[in-house]
Parts: C-alpha cells; structure tokens; sequence
C-alpha cells in the first residue's frame, strides 16, 4: 500500500486547475469568477443543533409595550375601574404576537380575582377568544393569593400575576379587564408585552381562554364504570382545526375523602369513544398517590395550594401544561374528567381550558353570575357527607 501523502489531493486539484486555466478562453473564467462572486454564500454546515443559537439568533422584529404607566409623567402608573367600567389594556392594529402579560391589583373587593374578567379579542373578531375571571386565567381559581411558578405562567410576590403565552394576531388585538364586583378597583397595574411585524407565517391558531365550572357537581348513580363518558365534567369543548395546551383547574370539597379517582378522557374529531383515556385525576394532573396531600409546582404540571386536603371545605388548585405535544384536532375536541370513580362525587370544579385553533371559534357558555363563581361549600349529602343532609 502506498504512504498517505497529505498534500497529494492539494497537488492534484493546482494541476487541474491549471490545465482547465489553460485550455478555456478568458472570458470564461472571468465569467465564471464573476458568477462565484455575486452568488449567495450557503450558511455553514456546523452540525449543531439550531437550539444552540436561538438565544443569538439576530431578530428583526419591533418590541412594543401598552402598560398603565402615567401619562403625565408622574408616579400614578394605575387605572381605576369602578364597578361596571371596563379598562383596554392593549389595542392595536397590524400583525404581531403578545408574549407576556403582567397584572397586580389592589382591591377592597375580597372577591376581585373572580369578578374581574379578562377578555381579548384577535383580528377584529365579534366574540372574543378569551373571556375568564382574572384569577382563574393566572390558576388562582379559588379568589386567593398564592405564589408558585409553571413553565406558561406565574405568581410573584407580592400578588404579581405573570402569562407567558404566546398570542398571535394578523390585523388587530384587543385585551380588556371589566369589573363585574360591586367595589372600585383602586388600581389596576398592567404590562402587556408584544412584538411587531410585518405579516405573520402561515400556519398559526389564534390563543384561546375559556372558563367552565360546575358548582356543585351532580353525582350519579352508577355500577362504578364509565366508558362513554356521559356525565363527565367538561373542561372545553371546541370545533375546528387546533390543538388543546393544558387546564387550570380548582376544588372545593363538598364531601369527605380524596375527592380524585376522575379519569380524564378527551374525544378528539367526533369520535363518539374517548380518543385518549386516563387513569386518575392525579395522573392526569402528572402527581401520584392523591399527591401525598402536599403542594408542589412544575413546569409542566402542579399543585401549588393544597388546603385541608380530605375534608370537607378542602382546596386544591392544579394545572397542567401539554408543551411537550400538545393535544391536537382537525375538527373538534372534548376534553373531559371525571368527577369521582364514574361521576359518584359532588365537589365544586372551576377549570379554565386554554387552547390554540383557526378562527371562528365555537359560541362559549356564558359567564356565570358573580355570586355563583364565588367558591363555597354546599350541602350535598351522600354516603361521603360528614353529617348527610337532602340536597340543596
């Protein structure tokens, strides 16, 4: 075998080149040197993957910021919203996407988190593609303050309300807060962080925010099995072509015990089946074992508060995020759990489902009245009543 010379292909492509130098007529190769010189240079081929310079990556687009900050040039950066008012926290034309909105509140309403209500409306729509309690859109569900952090939301102190989701729009974006309490809004802090740009790619769902909540559920009576899902509590229901994100959900306990054991089952295009079965509110809500009765919070699923778990006036507030695949439809979905083993408990749920799809949305279920989403125990009976009275 002959030695490697590391030179050699060097020395044999200079011959070829010269040869061809000597045999094409000059024009040719001022040509073809001209032709080199004005053609795009191909990005290098690094072998890494594009994750590594997404932070480096140089951006075109325009940031912009509608806030509450004074006009004037003073200190007074709030807005009062009396009862009934409504404060634009954002209205704007062209395309862009939002991708932060922050909110803290000071309230002599005890019950402010439920009874201001956040709307937003793309691209001139007539219904708007989130209508929600501000509490319930940030996981407080219940009207209390609690601190914790997710990978789409977050609660700072002090009563720093955080949302990182990202809300595109092609023509116009309108958010709003209403106050449907009885008491002044004394002030009304918020940020909402968005990008500007030219147009928007193909391709992309408009956010959605729905709240629902069933208070009390209605147990059933059944053999303990459930396969159609018939009386199953409904965190969204929705038609066209999308992909679910994750929930929001809060309890109320009306009956002793672990109020889980609810399977999730999600129907997804029209299958009249559940397309996708769960085992337990908890796995669905990724904990185990009825979460050990403690709090916690992660990225992509928690339990941040958890009050007098077992008993009847117990509190849990639990979310969970599909960012590693979100759940997608080409048609519809239906995304359901039961509320006990097959539907046998009665239990307070508000929920708030959050999702991605083309636009028209379908017709949302009206807000409940203010004293109705006001969490509260109910006198339900049944075997899991601590002391079992006729139903309310």
């Amino acid at each position: 075998m002959r030695p490697i010379d590391p030179n050699g292909n060097l020395r044999s492509r200079r011959r070829l080149l010269g040869t061809l130098a000597s045999s094409l007529p000059a024009a040719a190769l001022l040509s073809a040197g001209a032709s080199t010189a004005t053609a795009a240079p191909a990005p290098p081929e690094t072998g890494a993957p594009e994750e590594l310079f997404a932070l480096s990556r140089l951006r075109s687009y325009k940031n912009r910021r509608s806030s509450s900050w004074d006009r004037s040039g003073g200190n007074a950066d709030w807005f009062v919203v009396a009862p009934g008012a409504t404060a634009t926290v954002l209205d704007v034309s062209g395309a862009g996407v939002v991708t932060h909105i922050w909110f803290t509140i000071n309230s002599p309403d005890p019950m402010h988190l439920k009874n201001l209500v956040l709307r937003a409306w793309w691209d001139g729509e007539s219904s708007p593609s989130v209508e929600v309690p501000i509490g319930d859109f940030f996981g407080l569900g219940l009207g209390e303050y609690f601190v914790y952090q997710s990978a789409l939301t977050a609660v700072a102190p002090v009563k720093a309300l955080n949302a990182y989701f990202t809300m595109p729009f092609s023509s116009a974006a309108r958010i709003s807060v209403t106050n449907e309490g009885p008491a002044l809004t004394r002030s009304l802090y918020f940020a909402v962080d968005y990008v500007e740009l030219p147009t928007l790619p193909d391709g992309l769902g408009r956010f959605h925010a729905q709240y629902r909540q069933a208070a009390p559920c209605h147990a059933v009576e059944s053999n303990g099995k459930n396969l159609s899902g018939r009386d199953n509590y409904v965190f969204l229901e929705a038609t066209g072509r999308g992909h679910f994100l994750g929930v929001m959900q809060s309890i109320v306990q009306n009956q002793v015990s672990w109020f889980g054991e609810g399977d999730d089952m999600i129907f997804i295009d029209g299958d009249a089946l559940p397309t996708i079965n769960g085992t337990g509110t908890e796995d669905y809500f990724n904990g185990a074992w009825g979460y050990g009765d403690q709090s916690f919070a992660n990225l992509h699923q928690g339990v941040p508060y958890c009050a007098d778990p077992g008993h009847i006036g117990g509190r849990y507030c639990q979310y969970r995020w599909h960012v590693e695949g979100p759940i997608a439809f080409e048609k519809s979905i239906k995304v359901t759990i039961e509320h006990g083993a097959a539907n046998d408990r009665s239990d307070d749920f508000y929920s708030t489902a959050f999702w991605y799809q083309t636009e028209p949305h379908a017709a949302f279920p009206p807000l409940p009245a203010l004293a109705d989403r006001v969490p509260k125990v109910f006198a339900v009976g049944g075997p899991k009543a601590a002391q079992p009275v006729p139903n309310s």
